[in-house]
């Protein structure tokens, strides 16, 4: 079957014009000047005009199915690819979970039962290593023949997944020889964990301390070390979910000094807040609580992370799905906020959010593509076929009507499509809407909804990125 899709602005991370797409089965065969081919008759036709043509969008950080503090993520693959389907995503990369006394490859074949034949749209996957022992690291030699290429450690939750630096040492090693890439989250966990227990000791148990019991300074020395065991060991880094302007500051700085280092920030950070959304009436709050926390509007952080994005200090606007509804979950932490399951729902609504910058002259439309499509396809070993609308790459196209409006939360005509009894995002309105999704060539949403199917998506092998500066 072949489609072309005409008329429309094809926006791509260094310009946009009018270019006509074909597409010849699953892959984009040619990008034309309008009506470059007179006499051509392609099966379909999909009239783009008054309308920007760009890459699906890849979320390189998100968690479905994943079992935290007693529950799991409300959402499954098929839901949360699904969601993903309705806001332009047309490619997630998950966290394969390994905890301590899990072998990696046990947890690597079972995320593949739990994703294969249930997604709507391609997957692919990192691994988080959550005890660093010599088969974890030889699994991780392992992994790059699989296409898993990219391995998450924390410097937070003591006794669950934290890693001590000499562990990090080692992983960062195993990665620099294999030439594998090392995400890192960054909270000092040991310290948090006094701060927390502190807090309630003095009776502070509202989700709005789960903020200040995780200040800004954990956030940025754990930075500092890892940007600093990176340089020790050659190691590629990619901090995730960066929160905190100063932690933002020293990732530019080791950018500047030339070292392999690279910032990922979330749409919670650049619009919600400590004193907004954690400080809400009541028990409201547990519904932002995520890690790292929203940080405080009037220090200013929302701004900044919007900056870096600007400069490219921040690479990758990724969401850090990891939804849990407030009934039965999220109500687990009542009274004490260290047991509300951190996690944010957004998979849906990420690209509607970043054009919002766009209308609001925070960013270009050409870096909305780049952070949203182009950088983590590239970041995560899929570009060429993921990311880009060019000849060979598979067609993965979303048509986005700059004239339209998406109006975000639950209820009758508002989006939201993932499976939460809330939206972290009610209310919200964006002044642009995702019309057509189409997915290796196939219409998996147009203007009448999502027209998928969960067997739709399939898992992607990553290559080894050329991480640099």
């Amino acid at each position: 079957m072949s489609t072309l899709i005409k008329g429309g602005t094809v926006v791509s991370s260094t310009g946009s014009s009018l270019q006509d797409v074909l597409i010849d089965g699953d892959t984009i065969a040619a990008v034309l000047a309008p009506g470059a081919l007179p006499d051509l008759q392609p099966d379909t036709t999909i009239d783009a005009t008054g309308r920007y043509v760009i890459p699906g969008g890849v979320d390189g950080h998100t968690h479905m199915e994943m079992p935290f503090g007693g529950t799991q993520a409300s959402d499954t693959f098929e839901t949360g690819t699904r969601a993903a389907a309705w806001g332009g995503t047309t490619t997630i990369v998950d966290f394969v979970v390994q905890a301590h006394g899990q072998r990696v490859q046990d947890q690597v074949a079972l995320w593949h039962e739990k994703a294969g034949g249930n997604c709507a749209i391609d997957f692919a996957f990192h691994q988080i290593i959550g005890e660093v022992n010599a088969e974890s690291l030889k699994a991780m030699d392992e992994l790059i023949g699989e296409g898993i290429t990219s391995f998450k450690l924390f410097m937070a939750y003591p006794g669950v997944f934290l890693s001590s630096d000499g562990q990090i040492v080692q992983a960062m090693q195993t990665a620099a020889g294999n030439g594998g890439l090392i995400m890192m989250h960054a909270e000092n966990g040991s310290a948090i964990d006094v701060l927390v227990k502190q807090a309630l000791e003095r009776g502070d148990t509202a989700p709005y301390f789960h903020g200040t019991s995780r200040p800004w300074q954990t956030e940025q020395e754990a930075t500092h070390r890892a940007v600093m065991l990176a340089d020790l060991t050659g190691a590629p880094l990619y901090v995730v979910h960066v929160s905190a302007k100063q932690a933002l500051a020293r990732i530019a700085e080791a950018r500047n000094a030339g070292q392999n280092v690279f910032g990922e920030t979330c749409p919670q950070y650049l619009y919600l807040s400590l004193e907004d959304n954690l400080g809400a009436p009541g028990f409201e709050g547990a519904k932002w609580v995520c890690s790292t926390p929203l940080r405080s509007r009037a220090e200013g952080h929302q701004d900044e992370l919007w900056r870096y994005i600007r400069t490219g200090d921040v690479t990758s606007v990724s969401t850090d799905h990891c939804p849990f509804c407030m009934k039965d979950q999220k109500e687990m932490g009542i009274g004490d906020f260290s047991k509300i399951p951190n996690g944010i729902g957004s998979v849906e609504h990420r690209m509607d959010l970043l054009y919002q910058g766009v209308v609001d002259q925070r960013i270009s439309l050409e870096k909305w593509v780049d952070v949203c499509c182009t950088t983590p396809a590239r970041m995560f070993g899929l570009y060429g076929r993921k990311g880009v609308i060019a000849p060979g790459a598979d067609a993965d196209i979303v048509i986005y009507d700059p004239n339209g409006h998406t109006s975000i939360g639950i209820g009758e005509g508002r989006s939201h499509h993932m499976n939460m009894d809330y939206s972290a995002w009610e209310g919200w309105e964006i002044d642009g809407h995702v019309d057509v999704v189409l997915s290796r060539g196939t219409v998996i949403k147009d203007e009448t909804g999502y027209v998928g199917s969960k067997s739709h998506g399939q898992f992607v092998k990553r290559s080894l990125s050329q991480n640099l500066v």
